[in-house]
């Protein structure tokens, strides 16, 4: 079965992040969560993006708010795709400084990046990642996409029933 490791920060990230472990879990998707602090715990860092592959980390989703160095350092140390999830954070410039931080990569050192506190978006990313060698993942994002075609059907319906 494949793995995605959803990382952040610190705990305070942890509500925004909640909605990529949801999604990953309504998919079937192991997930594996921890804390890893770019700025607290180098040393977890190094050794959790040199390693995840090992563990059979098949995608990685890193959240961080302020300076959010987290994703960029995750990817310049680790062979697997990382999707970043900006996070609005009390000490942040609105949150723009956590999405010009993730967004903003050199060249070699790519970072899929999302919306601010995007972690939905980031954990449906990462199950299209997976689908593409899944055909079981994919089969379900093919059905929650059509569901998300029938709600918007529904509520067109509603509309133009209501006038």
């Amino acid at each position: 079965m494949s793995k995605v490791a959803i990382i952040m920060g610190s705990t305070s990230d942890l509500p925004v992040m909640q909605d990529a472990i949801d999604i990953l879990k309504g998919f079937d998707i192991e997930v594996e969560v921890d804390i890893v602090s770019a700025h607290r715990t180098p040393e977890k860092l190094f050794d959790f993006s040199k390693n995840a592959h090992e563990r059979g980390i098949k995608v990685i989703v890193a959240g961080a708010g302020g300076a959010a160095h987290l994703p960029g350092m995750v990817a310049s140390l680790s062979p697997l795709p990382v999707i970043g999830v900006p996070v609005k954070s009390s000490n942040s410039i609105d949150g723009w400084d956590s999405v010009l931080s993730i967004l903003q990569m050199p060249g070699g050192v790519p970072v899929a990046t999302v919306a601010l506190n995007g972690a939905k978006n980031a954990g449906i990313l990462a199950a299209q990642i997976i689908g593409a060698a899944d055909k079981c993942v994919l089969d379900k994002i093919i059905a929650y996409k059509e569901g998300l075609k029938m709600k918007v059907e529904e509520g067109a319906k509603s509309v133009r029933s209501g006038q």
